[in-house]
């Protein structure tokens, strides 16, 4: 069955947790999908796990459109959600409005995330009126990271705990329909995800969060530049690719790989018509 934004805000009204896994390409995207996972978050993390940059800043709308493409090929249930790359819509409502509308054209997909909270308001009111929804993002919001001086938990201290509650608050009237919450301490999530109607989802911000979601990546083993606290490796997936790799070059190397099962046959009369 088909997941929409109703279907996300009527599993929070019957406290059915919701999962979401950043995918990025057409096969992932069709495995991820036959297994039900209920939102596909193209994430601007392509950055650092596709494309190899040390943090998401210089991803663009071409990368993420290509992506965001790819993996709406791939999955005919789940929810397709698009990141909006930095800069592609803190420069204006209208810039936020065009390029949202770009990564629903060209890729589509069915919602778009943007991070920050009261400041971005005005775009996710003058996207949402485009009749485009929007996922709101608060907390560790890595396209931040210079501001922050690094990936910190956010929401610590008594002053910036209300400032995450009131900018849930307000993503919402500006007419968010879902929220994730990164990087952010687990009471804290807990209390703002009963201060909102709309879905919560968690990524390092504990268990009462309306729903998850990971990096596949991470959770897979097969991205181990860094491994943030609140990763759980689910399968050692890096480490049997690796050994893959390791078996088809010793085969390759020894000629025992390809054998006569892997290859095509051709008539001996005509071969040695060849000679």
């Amino acid at each position: 069955m088909k997941t929409t934004i109703a279907t996300l805000k009527k599993m929070k009204a019957e406290n059915n947790k919701i999962t979401m896994l950043t995918c990025y390409d057409y096969s992932i995207a069709k495995l991820m999908d036959e297994t039900g996972v209920e939102i596909l978050l193209i994430g601007d993390s392509l950055g650092n796990t596709m494309l190899g940059y040390e943090n998401t800043l210089p991803v663009t709308m071409e990368d993420m459109i290509a992506h965001t493409a790819a993996v709406s090929r791939g999955a005919k249930n789940a929810l397709i959600l698009a990141d909006m790359p930095f800069m592609s819509y803190q420069t204006s409502t209208y810039d936020a409005v065009v390029n949202a509308g770009r990564l629903m054209k060209e890729g589509h997909a069915h919602a778009v995330k943007l991070e920050g909270g009261a400041r971005v308001c005005p775009q996710i009111r003058a996207i949402v009126d485009a009749d485009i929804p929007v996922c709101a993002h608060i907390g560790l919001t890595p396209q931040s990271i210079n501001a922050f001086g690094g990936f910190k938990v956010q929401g610590k201290s008594e002053e910036a705990a209300r400032t995450l509650i009131e900018d849930a608050k307000k993503v919402e009237e500006a007419g968010a329909s879902l929220l994730v919450l990164e990087g952010i301490p687990a009471k804290l999530a807990a209390i703002i995800t009963k201060t909102v109607s709309i879905p919560t989802i968690g990524i390092g911000a504990g268990a009462d969060c309306d729903g998850q979601v990971l990096v596949y990546q991470d959770m897979l083993g097969m991205f181990t530049d860094y491994v943030p606290k609140f990763v759980k490796q689910f399968a050692a997936v890096g480490e049997i690719m690796r050994q893959a790799f390791a078996d088809y070059m010793k085969e390759v190397k020894e000629g025992t790989f390809p054998t006569e099962a892997h290859t095509y046959k051709i008539d001996d009369e005509i071969i040695e018509k060849l000679y």
